[in-house]
C-alpha cells in the first residue's frame, strides 16, 4: 500500500495542534486564532492564485467583507450565532463578488491585478469615509457570539479563545480543507488547472474559460470572508485596515512563503508568518524590513515556497532508499 506523504504530514500537523493548548502558554494557543483566519482565507486565494493563475492584489476586501459582515451581524441585528454570521457573511461576499467577478476575470496578468486593487481600494475608501455607517477608522465593534449555542460564560476571553474557540476555527480549518481538497482534485479543479496553464488551448478544447474564473473568484471570496469573520471575532472589531492593500499583499506574501504551487503551501505559509512576525516584532522595529528579506530569499533560493523545498527533500530521499 503506497503511503501518501501530503497525508500523513497533514494529519501529524492536526494532531499537533489538537494538543498545543496543553503543552504552551495560552498567549501562543490564541496566536493560532489568526492563523487559522488566514489560512481558511489562503485556502481560497490559492484557488484563484495557484490553481486558475489569477493574482488578485485586493483579495483583502473579502477579509472585510467577513469581518464588517460580522459586525453588522452581532453588533447591529443582535444575531448571536457564530454559524447563523457566517452563512451569512458566506452568502454576501458571493454577491458581493459575481459583478466583480463579471468584470475582473474577463482580464489576465497585471490587468486583472490592478482591477481587483482598483476594487479593494474603493471598498477601503467607503469603510474610511461613511463613518455614521462603518465606524470610519475606529471600526465596529464584534461582541462576543455563541458557538453551537453554548455561551461559555464561565470562560473570560483569552480562556475562550484559547479553549472553545480555538478548537472551533481548528474545526473549521480541517472543514474547509477538505471541500478545497476535493473542489480542486474534482473535474472543475482540473478544469482550472488547464485554463491556468493554457487558456486559449482549454477555449479550443470547449472549456467555458470565463464561467470557470467566475465560479473560482466567487469561491475564493466566501473562504476570504469566513477568515475575515475569526479574524474580527478574535480582536472584538472589524477595522478598515483589514481591507487595506497592504492586507492583500500579506495574503500574497503568505501564499509565496509557503508555496501556492502545493495545496499546503498556503496553510504552511499563514502559520510560518504568524510566528516570524510575532517573533520579529518582539525583537526589532524593522521587523517588516526583516520580512521581505526572508521572502525575498525564499523566492530567490526555494521557488516552490517551504512546502515545495519540504517535499524535494523527500523525493530525493525516497530516491536514494530506492
Amino acid at each position: 500500500m503506497t503511503i501518501n506523504p501530503a497525508g500523513v504530514a497533514a494529519l501529524i500537523g492536526t494532531a499537533v495542534l489538537l494538543v498545543l493548548p496543553s503543552v504552551v502558554p495560552p498567549y501562543y494557543v490564541g496566536l493560532m486564532i489568526p492563523f487559522f483566519g488566514y489560512a481558511i482565507a489562503l485556502l481560497g486565494f490559492n484557488l484563484l492564485f495557484g490553481y486558475t493563475g489569477l493574482l488578485s492584489f485586493g483579495h483583502a476586501m473579502f477579509l472585510g467583507l467577513g469581518a464588517y459582515g460580522a459586525a453588522v451581524m452581532s453588533g447591529v441585528l443582535g444575531v448571536k450565532s457564530f454559524e447563523l454570521v457566517l452563512l451569512a457573511v458566506m452568502l454576501g461576499s458571493a454577491v458581493v463578488a459575481l459583478p466583480i467577478a463579471l468584470l475582473c476575470a474577463r482580464y489576465v496578468g497585471i490587468f486583472f491585478g490592478m482591477l481587483t486593487l482598483a476594487f479593494g481600494m474603493l471598498f477601503y475608501s467607503f469603510l474610511f469615509k461613511f463613518y455614521h455607517l462603518t465606524g470610519g477608522d475606529s471600526g465596529m465593534r464584534v461582541p462576543r457570539m455563541n458557538i453551537l449555542g453554548l455561551t461559555f460564560d464561565r470562560y473570560n476571553k483569552i480562556e475562550f479563545l484559547a479553549g472553545p474557540f480555538y478548537y472551533y476555527c481548528l474545526a473549521l480549518l480541517i472543514i474547509a480543507g477538505l471541500v478545497m481538497w476535493r473542489i480542486v482534485h474534482s473535474p472543475f479543479g482540473l478544469h482550472l488547472k488547464t485554463i491556468r496553464d493554457n487558456s486559449r488551448k482549454a477555449e479550443y478544447l470547449g472549456v467555458h474559460v470565463h464561467r470557470f474564473r467566475l465560479a473560482a473568484f466567487v469561491i475564493s471570496a466566501v473562504f476570504g470572508a469566513v477568515g475575515g469573520a475569526i479574524l474580527a471575532f478574535r480582536v472584538g472589531l472589524a477595522d478598515p485596515e483589514l481591507v487595506y492593500w497592504t492586507q492583500s499583499g500579506q495574503l500574497v506574501f503568505m501564499a509565496v512563503l509557503g508555496g501556492f504551487s502545493n495545496f499546503f503551501g498556503p496553510i504552511i505559509g499563514a502559520l510560518t508568518y504568524t510566528l516570524l512576525q510575532d517573533q520579529l516584532q518582539s525583537l526589532t522595529e524593522y521587523w517588516r524590513s526583516m520580512l521581505g528579506i526572508i521572502l525575498a530569499l525564499i523566492v530567490i533560493g526555494f521557488p516552490g515556497g517551504i512546502a515545495g523545498l519540504a517535499f524535494d527533500l523527500q523525493r530525493r530521499l525516497a530516491r536514494r532508499r530506492q
